[in-house]
């Protein structure tokens, strides 16, 4: 890794030893599953699901949902994929926190000794064999090699670049050590910069406020979303795309395929609006830089959980009529949908349990709070492969395809 005056070096493990600290929830069972006749069973290769529930973190065999592991955390816990098929960061009070869900091993999983210190931990970015780390409270970045991660002994060598006004941003960096990072302070969040490898200034835009979310699409064009449309960030230079709706037009999040120009984001065009459940999203060409927001069938809504990426760059939004509709982002039409849980209504609060979607190569984990349940879908055909009760009410969840 580069440093230069903008960039604190290197920091190797045996430096940040003082900051790999014990998190007074790390002490839940790791004891496997049980069999229906109470025997203990053997741990499988394959993929892992880590759900978060109130007080604690199951592990679930990918292929069966039984549980494989259950740990006690704290009472709201984030769940980030780390980037290697194995690991999830999962948002404590002191940091970053490493889960191993032993996913495609044998091993048993375990809510790790190692965390990744930070102020008021946020957004994880993965991209470029790099996972990113954004600390809301000081709005450090912390950046370490993914595949290091499964190999190191404890913390990886990171490097932190320090922030400057703390904000609630996220981080990324490209192929060519290109580092783009939000600006803002207490008082708002306007736009970003981007600065190369070495540290110096490339190109920056105050042109977005609120700015929210990221997704790198396919030749790393970048997009921020803004309330006003969106920026993207693309050899050099920055574009600013209008919304249709001015002057609240928001996109927050982005769903992305590093395969695909296009980018699907979701779409809120009323700032007084109550609740969380969106009937639109807004489609970005980042060849084309174009900006379009399509309207949903009726009866088709969503919160930022509820969107993800998956076969042929398709996009499947999990819907509050209890269907997983398949949105094409080449058109802006519903190709399919089919059916996996209960209708249901949007949460009180963002925090609040409610239907959540992510997914792994062409398999859906699909939650369903209201019986506790979690489903295995094939997005290729829509049949459940999988169901189970669980005795807790899952929140959030992150896969681990091994």
């Amino acid at each position: 890794m580069r440093t230069s005056p903008l960039r604190r070096a290197l920091i190797s493990a045996a430096a940040l030893g003082a900051v790999v600290t014990l998190a007074s929830c790390a002490g839940g069972s790791t004891a496997p599953a049980s069999t229906s006749d109470g025997s203990a069973s053997d741990a499988q290769p394959g993929p892992r699901v880590a759900v978060a529930y109130e007080g604690g973190i199951l592990v679930l065999d990918g292929e069966t949902l039984e549980t494989v592991a259950d740990f006690d955390s704290e009472p709201f816990t984030r769940l980030n994929p780390a980037g290697d098929d194995r690991h999830v960061m999962v948002t404590m009070s002191e940091g970053f926190q490493v889960l191993d869900t032993a996913a495609g091993t044998t091993d048993e999983p375990e809510l790790t000794d190692t965390v990744f210190e930070a102020d008021t931990p946020g957004h994880v970015v993965r991209h470029a064999d790099k996972t990113v780390l954004y600390a809301d409270g000081t709005s450090d970045t912390t950046i370490f090699d993914t595949a290091d991660l499964a190999s190191a002994d404890g913390l990886p060598e990171v490097e932190t670049i320090p922030g400057v006004e703390a904000h609630h941003g996220v981080s990324v960096v490209l192929e060519d050590g290109t580092f783009l990072t939000t600006v803002g302070n207490a008082d708002g969040r306007n736009g970003i910069v981007a600065k190369d490898a070495e540290g110096a200034e490339i190109v920056s835009s105050d042109q977005c406020p609120g700015v929210h979310g990221e997704g790198t699409a396919k030749d790393e064009a970048v997009v921020f979303g803004c309330e006003n449309g969106a920026l993207i960030y693309q050899d050099g230079e920055i574009t600013k795309l209008e919304a249709p709706d001015q002057p609240y037009g928001r996109m927050g999040n982005a769903y992305v395929s590093e395969t695909s120009p296009i980018i699907v984001g979701d779409y809120k065009n009323d700032v007084d609006a109550e609740g969380y459940l969106l009937s639109a999203v807004t489609l970005i060409d980042t060849e084309a830089k174009t900006l379009e927001v399509v309207d949903l069938p009726a009866g088709v809504e969503y919160t930022f959980r509820d969107v993800v990426r998956g076969p042929d760059d398709l996009a499947y939004i999990l819907s509050s009529d209890g269907a997983i509709h398949v949105l094409d982002p080449e058109t802006g039409e519903i190709t399919d949908s089919f059916p996996v849980v209960e209708a249901w209504e949007g949460p009180a609060e963002w925090q609040d349990a409610h239907p959540a979607i992510v997914v792994a190569g062409n398999v859906a984990y699909v939650t369903e709070p209201a019986s506790n349940s979690v489903h295995a879908v094939d997005l290729t055909t829509g049949e459940v492969l999988a169901s189970t009760e669980l005795d807790v009410t899952p929140n959030e969840i992150a896969p681990a395809a091994g």
